[in-house]
């Protein structure tokens, strides 16, 4: 949230756009770190993943 009304402060102050991609990359990050600290294969994980309904 804090990193959401910053970029959007900055965006503001600024008036660059592609600040308001930052929290879209730290949420993407987030969850390629949090795949990774899975036991399992990386793509075993992957497909896991995908591969509910």
């Amino acid at each position: 949230m804090a990193l959401t009304g910053f970029c959007i402060f900055l965006t503001i102050r600024k008036k660059k756009a592609f600040y308001l991609a930052i929290p879209f990359v730290a949420l993407f990050a987030f969850l390629i770190i949090q795949i990774a600290m899975v036991p399992a294969p990386f793509f075993e994980t992957v497909k896991f993943i995908f591969s509910l309904r």
